[in-house]
């Protein structure tokens, strides 16, 4: 069927909020909030909107899985990724309007988890229903929608294992992807990996009156200094023995597109206010084909108000390494762990709190291609193609236990604000996602 471009963004338009009250309910999973009343709301809205199966997965352990499949006119069959948890809406007071109660304003939409991730999959259910009203879905659909991906998604692995079968699929249609800075949509085909863990040490039973730091070890010091030998001061380059051993080079078309990808330093700058240099003169390829070692927070001592004079016992601090395909977070964790050691450093704990793997569907998959010909002929040709996003994603499994090629395509823009107050996509972005996924669903027929 020839879509009308038009029709089908109206429709868009029209219906958002036939879906509206997803943004409604606080699916908040840090705080187990709202979970099983999100959950319960999607497999009522997957069975209204005729899939054959709605249910919920939860023998794998954490917040269930919500997977729904629906039969279309062709055998392609697409399985799209969501997750429904969303971030807690703190500070309140810098909302202009309540968090989850769906605002439209100036032809933006806000509420918590419209950018990240609800509005991606309300637009794909959008798509599903215009489709449905218009001769068909096209294709076959599967949906898998977890409910912990702002707290590490620890348990999709095991329910990808688990449910295999009923995953198979030709390809996989991500989330997470919309325009940049430059207002171009984009085109992304993969995701970095993460692990985030706790560094500690303890030099005393307690905190020492300070005068006595003339002799006695100071935790706070030696949390500094621990840090400070994992890295060279000078470069900023992670001297972690083997840590950039595993990193794969880049494809020479994929090192073309890295090239080509919008990046724009005094913008950067002006955006976030930055007070120092770029750390990196290669930024580009530092995001997709990367591996960085950041300090998240530093704890130590009293931090209160007034005057405390201690040396302090005990020190803290969290630290994420982004990490480039083929890179191992538990392998990583421990090379830094190796290295602290090797250092001198031996009194140091290391508490792991969140790990997953890098992933990335080669740009000359033909699935990877076709999307990104769409998006051209959607979107024009400033569209742009990324290897894989600067953050992470439970992508792995998709990929290499299912062996699907992963496109990440949707609806935000670089402002939309994803865990801050006040998130918010264009309602024109959302009418071209849509368009944009009905016309790749027509095509892979």
């Amino acid at each position: 069927m020839k879509l009308d471009r038009n029709e089908v963004e109206q429709y868009a338009l029209d219906h958002w909020q036939d879906f509206a009250e997803y943004l409604k309910h606080p699916s908040i999973s840090s705080q187990n909030k709202g979970i099983n009343e999100t959950s319960d709301w999607l497999v009522q809205t997957f069975k209204k909107l005729g899939a054959k199966t709605a249910t919920k997965w939860h023998d794998q352990g954490g917040n269930p899985v919500v997977f729904a499949e629906f039969t279309g006119n062709s055998d392609y069959t697409v399985l799209f990724y969501n997750h429904y948890d969303v971030q807690p809406p703190e500070p309140l007071a810098e909302w202009k309007s309540d968090p989850f109660t769906p605002t439209e304003k100036d032809g933006k939409l806000f509420a918590r988890g419209v950018c990240d991730d609800k509005g991606e999959l309300m637009a794909r259910l959008g798509v599903v229903q215009y489709f449905n009203e218009h001769g068909g879905l096209p294709v076959n659909l599967k949906f898998f929608v977890e409910g912990e991906e702002e707290t590490g998604s620890r348990h999709v692995s095991l329910y990808v294992d688990a449910y295999q079968d009923e995953l198979q699929a030709d390809a996989c249609i991500w989330e997470g992807g919309g325009k940049n800075s430059a207002d171009h949509f984009e085109v992304l085909a993969g995701a970095r990996g993460i692990v985030s863990f706790d560094v500690s040490v303890q030099t005393a039973d307690a905190d020492i009156h300070s005068s006595l730091a003339s002799y006695v070890p100071n935790a706070a010091w030696r949390l500094l200094d621990g840090l400070e030998s994992l890295r060279d001061p000078q470069t900023g380059e992670i001297t972690v023995q083997g840590y950039y051993d595993d990193i794969v080079s880049l494809s020479k078309d994929e090192q073309e597109a890295v090239a080509n990808m919008d990046f724009d330093a005094d913008s950067v700058t002006e955006t976030y206010g930055l007070k120092r240099p770029l750390t990196t003169t290669h930024p580009r390829k530092e995001l997709v084909n990367g591996t960085t070692l950041t300090i998240n927070g530093l704890s130590a001592g009293y931090e209160g108000q007034g005057v405390k004079t201690i040396v302090p016992r005990q020190a803290s601090a969290k630290l994420d390494c982004r990490l480039a395909p083929n890179q191992d977070p538990q392998k990583i964790m421990k090379l830094i762990e190796q290295q602290l050691t090797n250092n001198g450093f031996n009194d140091f704990k290391l508490h792991l709190n969140a790990a997953e793997d890098a992933w990335r569907t080669p740009m000359s998959d033909e699935f990877v291609q076709l999307a990104l010909k769409i998006a051209r002929i959607v979107y024009g040709p400033t569209t742009k193609y990324v290897p894989n996003t600067a953050g992470g994603g439970p992508v792995r499994p998709f990929g290499e236990t299912l062996k699907l090629p992963i496109v990440m395509v949707g609806i935000h823009y670089a402002k939309s604000g994803p865990h801050a107050p006040n998130e918010h996509i264009r309602l024109t972005d959302y009418a071209e996602g849509s368009y944009y996924l009905a016309e790749l669903l027509e095509q892979l027929k």
